[in-house]
């Protein structure tokens, strides 16, 4: 397993407590997730229709403001293990430092993978990989430069798994074109990252091939059921990526006061320079509230934001110590 947040049994080996001792803020996750519907019997114990699949994928497509081929699947990672299958062999450029799974999984496949630092060294790349925003640091990209990159790459894969709570900076819109791949997540904007359920977006021979790759029952029937009233459900993400917004410059705030320095971040998590990321996350953790930190950058230590008013006093307690 490579270094991931959500790695909770790392924090209870090492600092004790039962799971619903701790608050999880490792992932950028929503801790506010979206309200359990109920599901009916039928959608855990028949196998899903196609009808109730392009029902999902109908959904998505609303929420996503797009009309492209669309097919859902366990999780925006599914799509990741599944890219190397999508052309013969060749060379992968990832815009870094990011997700460390695309470097990963490419290079188990056999491509030949290299990691830059500016979107222009990504040209003559077979497989192009931009995440927008980033993760770790929140960086963007302008939707022009990286439309710009289509006739310079075999295939551009933008990774919008962050991008529910920004939408204007989504490419989604245009991921009929062909050589662009988008790929979604819904479990971290939605906040129930255990139901399992991503989208790709692109070009139909693309989204055939992916579909084909996945199978006839690529998500669970209540994934279906819970997906698609979450997604037209608008009200509700209007609503939320307006307090993720506010509960940004909250914890901001609060990390200024620790002179901690921002380095960058999306709706869903916070990335700063602590200064010693490693005791900054065991003072948190002695409270029980875990942190993710970073090998290759020492400094660096992200928080997802709080979720209750309890969660934010019991951060607020730990940092005033």
């Amino acid at each position: 397993m490579r270094e991931h947040g959500g790695n909770l049994d790392v924090a209870q080996q090492r600092f004790g407590g039962a799971g619903e001792d701790w608050i999880d803020l490792s992932t950028g996750i929503n801790r506010v997730p979206y309200p359990l519907v109920d599901v009916e019997p039928r959608q855990w114990n028949a196998l899903p229709s196609r009808s109730e699949i392009e029902s999902l994928h109908a959904a998505a497509r609303q929420a996503y403001a797009t009309d492209a081929p669309i097919v859902a699947m366990g999780g925006a990672q599914a799509a990741i293990q599944l890219l190397p299958r999508l052309a013969p062999w060749g060379q992968a450029c990832i815009l870094a430092p990011t997700y460390n799974e695309y470097a990963a999984v490419l290079s188990v496949a056999g491509w030949d993978v290299s990691e830059v630092s500016d979107l222009a060294a990504l040209a003559g790349a077979d497989i192009a990989v931009v995440v927008n925003p980033n993760n770790p640091d929140g960086r963007r990209h302008d939707r022009n430069e990286l439309l710009a990159l289509l006739p310079r790459v075999g295939r551009l894969v933008i990774d919008e798994s962050f991008a529910d709570a920004v939408p204007d900076i989504s490419l989604a819109s245009e991921a009929g074109r062909p050589g662009l791949l988008i790929l979604r997540s819904f479990g971290k904007f939605y906040g129930l990252a255990g139901l399992r359920l991503g989208f790709a977006l692109g070009c139909e021979p693309d989204i055939v091939a992916l579909a084909a790759m996945t199978g006839p029952w690529p998500v669970s029937g209540a994934a279906i059921a819970i997906g698609r009233r979450a997604m037209l459900d608008h009200d509700w993400a209007k609503a939320t990526a307006s307090r993720l917004e506010d509960d940004c410059v909250r914890l901001d705030a609060e990390a200024r006061v620790q002179g901690w320095t921002l380095v960058g971040g999306t709706p869903l998590f916070r990335l700063y320079d602590v200064g010693d990321a490693l005791a900054a996350q065991e003072k948190l953790a002695r409270a029980q509230i875990w942190s993710r930190v970073f090998q290759q950058k020492p400094g660096w230590l992200r928080l997802g934001l709080p979720g209750s008013e309890t969660e934010w006093s019991r951060l607020s307690a730990v940092l005033s110590v």
